[in-house]
């Protein structure tokens, strides 16, 4: 009987304490950290890049191609121009790949995708600035263009896209890309005042429409007021940017032995075999012709646009074989983040750019460059060496409008010392980096030290080949 008083007693003690906590918390005598509406604590100092889809917990094909298409329906958030409130952002380097495009290759036998390539604002999806960016873009006359860039369109017109063109959405996902970044950077980082000049800016793009008018697109929306005169695009011919410094002969070997690794990984998927001889029985052609037509590249385009997949007499091809292919590709590109090759293939492919890229920061770090704003449009085979050289293993591959940001910050308590950033897709990625992994352990700044990169591109990209320069490490053949 005692004992159970004294069960019923603390029982009592402990609803009664429970209580009073509840009640003084009402009437505000405890402080309790607010929440956002965001679901944060603005106390919190970890760095939280919140993820706008639900990731599932295994690969999923389906999902992966979705965050691929990147379709323009939500707004972004991102983590680009956060530092603390004593740094000064000196400039900012970015490098695009272009919009959704038009297929580059067609499945034989059977209907081109029918997408619309000229841009109506009525149609969905779409931008406030579209009508605007169409107006200004026909009257591109002054802009000064490189070599071939000045024949290319200003933006996409034809009503059945041609191979490889860049389509509404590719469009629209760009003049996001721009509204985005001017948000931070123009309105609130001052980066541009409204007289900037053309020597403020670099612009750079490949031979292609479609990486000219997405550069245009994001230029539209990002500039303080977008001025054909001061536009001056040079023209790079190489898709991995490397100007000057191409001849790269072991660049080349490890690239053919990546490429003889995915032939291996394919012939042992018995699955995808299986697939690609029903997907050319249905079409009517050889396996062998199906394979070479790359029929992801196509089947992805009918994903994006939520098109049905295309049929014959035979039959249709299917979702079920559209995971299977995109299923392989994913597990191609686990595999070669494990296997090395294609790593070794982007240290050399990638050096020229990021040399040039180090260059620019180390001047303007010094006060001798201008060049604030640098644009780089380019391609998924430009981003995809880059991420994989920077050590960055866990970012997707490149998905359309994709972004790889690069800011500058001057420490305002020791104006001397300047820090680097590093974004993809609004996410920071900085500390994913393999030169300032281990900065991160040791520091509570949550940015790196610019001579880290800057060591990491003149000296310790070449440790792997046992080498001490860019034209030995191309040269020197492993042991």
């Amino acid at each position: 009987m005692l004992f159970r008083n004294r069960f019923l007693f603390l029982l009592a003690l402990a609803a009664l304490l429970a209580f009073l906590s509840l009640s003084l918390q009402f009437l505000h005598l405890i402080p309790v950290n607010p929440i956002r509406e965001d679901g944060l604590n603005p106390k919190s100092r970890k760095r939280i890049m919140p993820d706008l889809l639900t990731e599932p917990p295994a690969i999923d094909p389906v999902y992966e191609a979705h965050v691929y298409c990147n379709i323009p329906t939500i707004a972004e958030r991102s983590m680009e121009g956060h530092a603390p409130h004593y740094f000064k952002l000196v400039s900012v380097q970015v490098l695009i790949r272009h919009g959704d495009r038009y297929p580059l290759y067609a499945i034989p036998k059977t209907k081109r995708p029918d997408i619309d390539c000229t841009l109506v604002p009525s149609r969905k999806p779409s931008h406030p600035q579209l009508e605007a960016f169409i107006k200004h873009m026909s009257k591109g006359s002054a802009a000064q263009m490189d070599g071939t860039l000045g024949s290319l369109p200003r933006y996409p017109s034809h009503s059945l896209c041609e191979m490889g063109e860049l389509t509404q959405t590719g469009v629209v996902q760009h003049l996001r890309n721009g509204q985005l970044l001017r948000e931070i950077y123009i309105n609130k980082h001052k980066l541009l005042q409204s007289d900037w000049t053309a020597k403020q800016l670099y612009l750079e793009t490949t031979g292609k429409s479609r990486t000219l008018q997405s550069a245009l697109a994001l230029l539209y929306t990002f500039l303080p007021d977008f001025d054909w005169k001061k536009i001056n695009m040079r023209h790079q011919w190489s898709t991995i940017f490397c100007s000057g410094s191409c001849d790269c002969p072991m660049r080349n070997h490890y690239l053919e032995e990546e490429q003889r690794r995915q032939y291996s990984l394919r012939v042992k998927n018995n699955n995808l075999e299986k697939i690609y001889v029903d997907m050319a029985k249905i079409v009517g052609i050889p396996t062998r012709q199906l394979r070479a037509s790359n029929p992801i590249d196509s089947l992805l385009c009918y994903f994006c646009h939520n098109v049905s997949f295309p049929c014959t007499n035979t039959g249709c091809i299917g979702m079920e074989h559209f995971k299977v292919i995109k299923r392989h590709q994913l597990e191609d590109e686990r595999e070669r983040q494990e296997k090395k090759l294609y790593f070794l293939y982007a240290l050399l492919a990638t050096h020229p750019l990021l040399n040039q890229t180090v260059n620019r920061l180390q001047r303007i770090a010094e006060g001798k460059k201008e060049e604030v704003f640098v644009l780089y449009s380019a391609h998924d085979v430009t981003l995809s060496p880059v991420l994989s050289a920077l050590g960055i293993t866990e970012a997707r591959f490149p998905r359309f409008a994709a972004r790889l940001v690069f800011e500058l910050w001057q420490d305002g308590k020791k104006p001397k010392e300047h820090f680097i950033r590093i974004l993809y897709n609004g996410a920071d990625v900085t500390f994913q980096t393999s030169f300032c992994k281990d900065y991160y352990k040791r520091s509570s700044k949550p940015m790196c030290p610019l001579e880290k990169f800057v060591s990491f591109v003149k000296r310790d990209m070449f440790l792997v080949f046992n080498s001490t320069s860019y034209y030995d490490a191309c040269r020197r053949r492993p042991l």
